[in-house]
C-alpha cells in the first residue's frame, strides 16, 4: 500500500486522521462517516511506515468490530498480524493476565465466569454468609458488586451485603476464575503493585488507539491513561505520547452501564497538545435524513459542535404515523415492509425496527409471525446460552479447570449419575471446612472409608471423577479438539440424556443434539483457521468466555431485524422504523425522573436510531397503548417537534391524509388540552 493509494482512497479530513501518528490524537467522527476505516488506514500506515506490530494496541468494544478491523488490515497491508493487538478491551486484559497473573496469587489456566456462572456463585455466598437468597435479586446484587468493583458505586454502599461481596471475591481466587469486570480491575492492580510489570507494557505499546471512546467507562479510561503515561516518579504525563481518541459524543448512549462521554473532556485535559480533527462527511445517509439528525442534536448543549453531511442527495422526507394503538402500528410497519420489498426488490435484512426498550417488541413480533415476516429480535437467547451447549462447555470448563466449582457443579449429575443432593451437600460442607474446591474436597473423601456418603454415591463419585481425570488426559495440550469433544460428547451419554429428558418430543432431542454437533463444527472451523497458532482446549474456551458478550444470530437467513435502539448503535439499513416514539417512551419517562439531565442522553439515543437509516426513515408514534395492561393515551416524543418541519411528512389516518406540521402539531395540542 502506497501513500498515493491512502490519498486516493481517503478524503481530507480522513486522510489527516489516519497520516497523524505522533502525538495525541482526538478524532470526532460522526455517525457514518468512515470511522472504521480511517482506523484500519492508520495502523496499516503505521505498518508501512515501519512501526513494529507488537507497538501498536488498538482496542475497540465488541469481537465483530475487532474481528472487522483486522481483516481489512490484513487485505490493506498483504501482512499475517502476528503480533498486532487489535482486540476489545476485556480481551486484552484476558491475555495480559494470561501471562502476568500469577503475581497476584492466581494460576494462569483460570476460567472466566460468564453473568449466568457469577450469578450462580453469588447465590451460593449468601448461603455460605447464612443469608437465604430467595428473596433477593440477585441480577440487582450482581450489578451493585460490579459497579462497587470498578468505581461506580461507594464500598460503604454494599452494605449490608458487605460480607457476601467479600465472600464472593474470596471464592473466585479459591476457584480460579474472574468475573468480565476483573478482566479489567486486576491489570490496574498488577500495574499498581508491581512496577517493573508496568513499565514492561508502556514500553511496549508505544502507539495507542482507541475506538467508540464516548463509550469508554472511568476504569477503560484508566487502564488506557496508565498504559500510555507510564510510571514514573511524578507520574505526570510525558511530552510526547503516542495515542489516538476515537469517538463522538453525540452517540454516547451508554451512561447505564458506566460510559462517560466526558472522557473526551479528560482526554484533552489530561494530554497537552491534542490535535483535534472532525470527520463531518457522512457516507450512509441522504441529505435529508442528515438534516433531520442534526435539527434534533443541536438541542444538546453540552456536546462538541459538529453538522453532518452527504453527498448522496436529498432523499425522501421523513414520513411520520400515529396510528390508533399498537397492534395498528405493528400493522402498519408490516405492510410497509412487504410493500417495499416488491416495489424496490429489498431483503428483509435491509430493514430495521428500532424500540426504546425490549417491551415494545410485543405486538410488532405477534403481526410479524401473524403475517409470516421472519425477524431477528436482538437480545434472544444466544446459541453459546443455550442450556445443551453450556453442558458440555460446562464439562470442558471442569476437564480445564476442575477448581472451577460452578461448572463443576452443573455438570456433577448432568447427565444423571445419582449423585445426590445429600452427598454434594456433604462434599459441599466438606470443602468450606477445608476452604477449597470442590473438587478438592472430593479428592480427599473419595477414598476415605467413613465418609459422610453411602458406597453407592461413592462409586458414582469415582466414577464421575475418573471420567473427568481420563478426558483431561485426552484434551489437555493435544490438537484435532473437534475429535476429541466429539468423543466426550459420546462418553457422558449424553444423547440418551436428551431422549430421557424429551420422552414426548423426540424432535426437541433431535435438535438440541444438533446444536452440540454444530459447537463442534465451530470448533473444527477455528481449529483451521491458519492464523489460529494454537487450536487447544485453554483457547478455546477463553474465545467462547468473551465471544458470548455479543454473539449474533448465525443462521444467515435474510430477517427484519427488530431491536433496541441501543442494540443498533453500529448498524445501519436501507429502511428504518422508530416504533413507539411517545412521550415517556423517548424521552423515558423513568430515565428522565432520575436525572433531568438524561433528557440528553435520550435525545442522543433518538439521535441514534435517526442516523441508522439510509434511504428512508419511518417513525411512528400510537394515540394509544396499553401500559400495566391499562389503555393510556399518548403524546408524541418532543424530539419529533426538533426535526426541522419541512423535511417531515405527517400522516394521521391513511397515506391520503397528509397534514402539515403546524396542523398535526395544533391538531395533536388540542386533543391533549
Amino acid at each position: 500500500m502506497s501513500r498515493l493509494n491512502i490519498e486516493r482512497e481517503l478524503n481530507p479530513e480522513q486522510l489527516l486522521a489516519a497520516t497523524t501518528i505522533e502525538g495525541p490524537l482526538l478524532i470526532i467522527a460522526g455517525a457514518g462517516s468512515g470511522k472504521t476505516r480511517v482506523i484500519t488506514y492508520r495502523i496499516a500506515h503505521m505498518l508501512e511506515r515501519g512501526i513494529a506490530q507488537h507497538a501498536i494496541l488498538a482496542l475497540t468494544f465488541t469481537n465483530k468490530a475487532a474481528r472487522e478491523m483486522e481483516e481489512r488490515v490484513k487485505a490493506l497491508t498483504g501482512k499475517k498480524l502476528r503480533s498486532l493487538t487489535l482486540s476489545t478491551f476485556h480481551a486484552f486484559g484476558a491475555a495480559l493476565l494470561r501471562k502476568e497473573i500469577e503475581a497476584l496469587g492466581w494460576r494462569n489456566n483460570f476460567s472466566i465466569y460468564d453473568e449466568g456462572d457469577k450469578g450462580q456463585l453469588i447465590r451460593e455466598c449468601f448461603r455460605d454468609c447464612k443469608i437465604n437468597p430467595e428473596g433477593i435479586d440477585i441480577g440487582v446484587a450482581s450489578q451493585l458488586f460490579s459497579q462497587v468493583k470498578t468505581g461506580l458505586r461507594e464500598y460503604a454502599d454494599l452494605e449490608p451485603y458487605r460480607g457476601v461481596y467479600e465472600e464472593y471475591e474470596r471464592t473466585k481466587k479459591i476457584y480460579n476464575a474472574l468475573d468480565f469486570d476483573d478482566l479489567l480491575t486486576l491489570p490496574i492492580a498488577l500495574f499498581e503493585q508491581f512496577p517493573e510489570i508496568h513499565a514492561k507494557y508502556h514500553e511496549r505499546f508505544r502507539y495507542i488507539l482507541i475506538d467508540e471512546f464516548q463509550d469508554t467507562s472511568a476504569i477503560q479510561y484508566r487502564l488506557m491513561k496508565m498504559l500510555a503515561v507510564g510510571g514514573g516518579a511524578t507520574g505526570e504525563v510525558p511530552a510526547k505520547v503516542n495515542i489516538c481518541a476515537v469517538g463522538d459524543d453525540d452517540q454516547s448512549i451508554y451512561s447505564w452501564r458506566g460510559a462517560n462521554y466526558e472522557n473526551i473532556v479528560n482526554f484533552e485535559k489530561d494530554f497537552a497538545g491534542v490535535k483535534e480533527i472532525k470527520l463531518e462527511q457522512n457516507y450512509r445517509s441522504t441529505t435529508t435524513i442528515l438534516e433531520a439528525a442534526n435539527g434534533v442534536i443541536a438541542h444538546n448543549e453540552a456536546r462538541k459542535e459538529k453538522k453532518l453531511w452527504s453527498g448522496n442527495g436529498g432523499g425522501k422526507p421523513v414520513f411520520y404515523y400515529t396510528p390508533e394503538n399498537e397492534t395498528e402500528e405493528a400493522e402498519f410497519i408490516a405492510e410497509r415492509i412487504r410493500s417495499l420489498r416488491l416495489s424496490e426488490n429489498l431483503r428483509y435484512d435491509d430493514f430495521g425496527v428500532l424500540v426504546r426498550t425490549n417491551s415494545l417488541t410485543t405486538s410488532i413480533e405477534e403481526v410479524f409471525l401473524a403475517e409470516n415476516i421472519p425477524y431477528r429480535v436482538s437480545g434472544g437467547t444466544s446459541f453459546f446460552a443455550r442450556q445443551e451447549i453450556k453442558d458440555v462447555l460446562s464439562y470442558l470448563r471442569v476437564i480445564a479447570n476442575p477448581d472451577d466449582d460452578v461448572n463443576l457443579l452443573r455438570i456433577v449429575n448432568t447427565p444423571r449419575r445419582g449423585i445426590g443432593k445429600t452427598t454434594i451437600a456433604h462434599i459441599s460442607e466438606a470443602a468450606k471446612k477445608k476452604r477449597s474446591s470442590l473438587w478438592n474436597a472430593l479428592t480427599g473423601l473419595r477414598y476415605v472409608q467413613n465418609a459422610l456418603f453411602e458406597m453407592k454415591d461413592r462409586d458414582e463419585v469415582d466414577g464421575f471423577m475418573g471420567l473427568i481425570e481420563k478426558q483431561r488426559e485426552e484434551l489437555l495440550g493435544k490438537k484435532d479438539l473437534a475429535a476429541k469433544v466429539r468423543a466426550l460428547v459420546d462418553a457422558i451419554d449424553y444423547w440418551p440424556h436428551l431422549i430421557a429428558e424429551h420422552r414426548k418430543n423426540d424432535a426437541v432431542a433431535r435438535f438440541k443434539f444438533q446444536n452440540i454437533e454444530r459447537l463442534i463444527e465451530g470448533i473444527e472451523t477455528w481449529a483451521r483457521n491458519p492464523d489460529n497458532f494454537d487450536p487447544t482446549l485453554y483457547p478455546y474456551l477463553n474465545r467462547i468466555s468473551l465471544l458470548t458478550r455479543d454473539e449474533s444470530d448465525d443462521e444467515g437467513k435474510s430477517k427484519v431485524n427488530l431491536m433496541t435502539i441501543h442494540a443498533s448503535k453500529g448498524l445501519e439499513f436501507p429502511v428504518v422504523f422508530i416504533a413507539g416514539a411517545e412521550d415517556g417512551i423517548i424521552p423515558h419517562e423513568r430515565s428522565v425522573e432520575e436525572d433531568l439531565r438524561n433528557i440528553e442522553e435520550e435525545r442522543r439515543l433518538f439521535y441514534v436510531a435517526i442516523t441508522r437509516a439510509r434511504d428512508k426513515l419511518f417513525i411512528t408514534g400510537a394515540r394509544k397503548r396499553k401500559r400495566n395492561k391499562t389503555l393510556v393515551d399518548c403524546a408524541p416524543s418532543p424530539f419529533i417537534n426538533e426535526i426541522p418541519p419541512d423535511l417531515l411528512e405527517f400522516y394521521t389516518e391513511t397515506e391520503d391524509d397528509a397534514l402539515s406540521a403546524d396542523d398535526f402539531f395544533a391538531k395533536t395540542k388540542a386533543r391533549f388540552s
